[in-house]
């Protein structure tokens, strides 16, 4: 009876998530490799993400806007389907307010020159996705996250809230799981 009952319990807390699944969880088929994170391994088993709240382009400006953080493009453009344009449409909030947190932590300005736009790696945790904003390279900016963060080698800095900090020849990639203590 008792195993019964937990092979019950088990089954729908797994049709309980399975439903949770279908009903506004950010998706996405891995297409590409992504730089930050090395191939799982190929037993490894999927985990399941968290819901997570999107917002529009303007709504996230408004945010970056009132935290005193800019936003860049080269081509002058907010489009999401050019690469060339930086776009916040369907960003996750965690990584808006994680820009922000950044912001307040380390004192430092901060430019933001990459999006959920399209041109950058796939991925789950992609910029895509909503996970990932770039950013300017400073000597202050850069000075915090080496100076705060753990390196976990090739160019990566992890927080303690567990976000990623990439180095890349131009700017820093960053993950965004959370808003880092927001």
């Amino acid at each position: 009876m008792r195993k019964f009952l937990v092979r019950s319990l088990v089954a729908g807390a797994i049709a309980s998530l399975g439903v949770l699944a279908g009903s506004g969880m950010a998706t996405a088929e891995v297409a590409g490799a992504d730089p930050v994170f090395d191939q799982p391994d190929a037993g490894a088993v999927p985990e399941m993400g968290a819901l997570v709240t999107k917002l529009t382009h303007s709504q996230a400006t408004s945010r970056l806007s009132s935290s005193n953080i800019s936003w860049s493009s080269s081509g002058g453009c907010s489009d999401r389907n050019k690469p060339t344009c930086t776009s916040f449409d369907q960003v996750n909030l965690a990584s808006i307010q994680g820009a922000q947190t950044l912001k307040s932590a380390s004192g430092c300005g901060l430019n933001v020159t990459g999006g959920t736009e399209t041109g950058h790696a796939s991925g789950t945790y992609s910029h895509w996705n909503g996970y990932k904003l770039d950013f300017s390279l400073s000597s202050c900016l850069t000075n915090y996250i080496k100076g705060n963060f753990s390196s976990i080698g090739g160019n990566k800095w992890k927080a303690g809230s567990g976000n990623i900090y990439y180095l890349e020849s131009n700017h820093w990639d960053v993950t965004f799981y959370n808003c880092g203590g927001c």
